[in-house]
Formats: C-alpha cells, sequence, structure tokens
C-alpha cells in the first residue's frame, strides 16, 4: 500500500455523512464529492483542493504546504504534513476549507464510455 491507512482512516471518519466516495488515484487514494476531489492521501502525507480562494488561509495553518507538481506549486490545492494531519483542530481548518470549495461546485457528469 503506497499511502498511510491510519490516515485514510481519519480522512473517512472526518467525511462520514457526506456522500464521499473513494478512488484510487495518482498512487494515492483520493475522496470525492459529486464528483470533485476533496481529499488525499499519499505516500507521506494528505493533500487538499482548497481552492484559490481558500489558498492563503490553508497555508497560514501550521503544517501546510503549496502542493508541488514537480517544481511547480499547485494554485488550489496544499500538501499536509503528519503532524497537522494528527492535529484534529488544524485537520479540521483544512477539511472545512476543502468541503467548502467542493459543495460549491456543481456535480460532474459521468463521462460516456468509450465504445470499441
Amino acid at each position: 500500500m503506497a499511502w498511510d491507512e491510519g490516515l485514510a482512516q481519519l480522512l473517512r471518519d472526518d467525511l462520514a455523512g457526506h456522500g464521499i466516495v473513494e478512488k484510487k488515484m495518482f498512487g494515492g487514494l483520493a475522496f470525492l464529492l459529486n464528483g470533485h476531489m476533496v481529499c488525499g492521501v499519499h505516500r507521506g502525507g494528505a493533500m487538499f483542493r482548497v481552492g484559490k480562494e481558500g489558498y492563503a488561509a490553508a497555508l497560514a495553518v501550521p503544517g501546510i504546504t503549496p502542493m508541488m507538481m514537480g517544481d511547480r506549486p499547485m494554485a488550489a490545492m496544499v500538501d499536509a504534513s503528519d503532524q497537522a494531519i494528527a492535529d484534529d483542530a488544524r485537520r479540521g481548518q483544512i477539511m472545512a476549507l476543502a468541503l467548502a470549495v467542493v459543495q460549491s461546485l456543481p456535480p460532474k457528469l459521468a463521462k460516456p464510455r468509450k465504445s470499441r
């Protein structure tokens, strides 16, 4: 397993009752609401979709850093250290930002399957 199952369970517990779907993506596990990623676990930590609006507020939380794609930061995603995730208050702050962003988005429509 490429991610910490204990961390995944913390996120599951935080998201209980929100109608979340889990999906293996990018070598990790993503938690999706209405087809949009809220957060995910990966080798070495977790990531949260906080949007451009919540980006600065998320980075103000200790243990939260920009999510990097190669050598460039992803403008709407942040990475969380193990210490930030272990702290219920900090994890709650970031999760609230992520849920607010994703709940404001219209549901994604399922893409039709390609016929062979």
